[in-house]
């Protein structure tokens, strides 16, 4: 289930907010400029769906956000606990970094977690089946899909080239837990 932990930005030990609250989440994350909502599927997934036709189920969700966001492309991402790079795949997000544009995800199946760096905080959200997150551009942030990776996530964007981490050189992520859910 969907849960936010907020962290002192010096403390990766003492929680200041722990909620699995939708509402809750979604307010909290807004007073960083982060968006949080929840998309249902009109007709439920087959197990075997291909990127086609989860890009078509969410579509109506997805031309709307695009409207509205200026966003031009979008595809759909898949990680499995048996691809042989998920250990360099899992460590190209694990430090802080920002992008030129916004990152937009909707997580179709399966789980990750984001850490948001901001206003003196670190704000860790476990994003699951349903939860879209759009993280500003140039928030600090890093992605965790952990060592079983299990997820599908749409992503939308404004070009390629804005999407491309820059890292701030911080080390602060090696403060705070890692997301250690094992694949289902």
């Amino acid at each position: 289930m969907t849960r936010l932990t907020v962290y002192g930005e010096g403390n990766g030990a003492a929680i200041q907010l722990d909620t699995r609250d939708g509402a809750k989440i979604a307010e909290t994350l807004q007073s960083i400029d982060v968006a949080f909502t929840r998309w249902t599927p009109k007709a439920p997934l087959a197990m075997d769906a291909s990127d086609a036709d989860v890009l078509a189920a969410y579509g109506d969700e997805i031309k709307a956000l695009a409207e509205s966001g200026g966003y031009r492309s979008w595809d759909l991402i898949r990680m499995f606990p048996d691809n042989p790079k998920k250990e360099e795949l899992r460590a190209r997000f694990l430090d802080e970094h920002v992008h030129m544009e916004d990152e937009v995800r909707f997580f179709v199946e399966g789980s990750g977690m984001f850490y948001l760096h901001a206003n003196g905080k670190v704000h860790m959200l476990l994003c699951e089946a349903g939860d879209m997150i759009s993280v500003p551009a140039g928030l600090k942030h890093w992605f965790d899909m952990g060592p079983q990776p299990r997820f599908a996530a749409i992503r939308l964007f404004t070009t390629p080239e804005g999407w491309v981490a820059k890292f701030t050189g911080d080390a602060i992520a090696q403060s705070f837990p890692r997301y250690e859910a094992k694949a289902a």
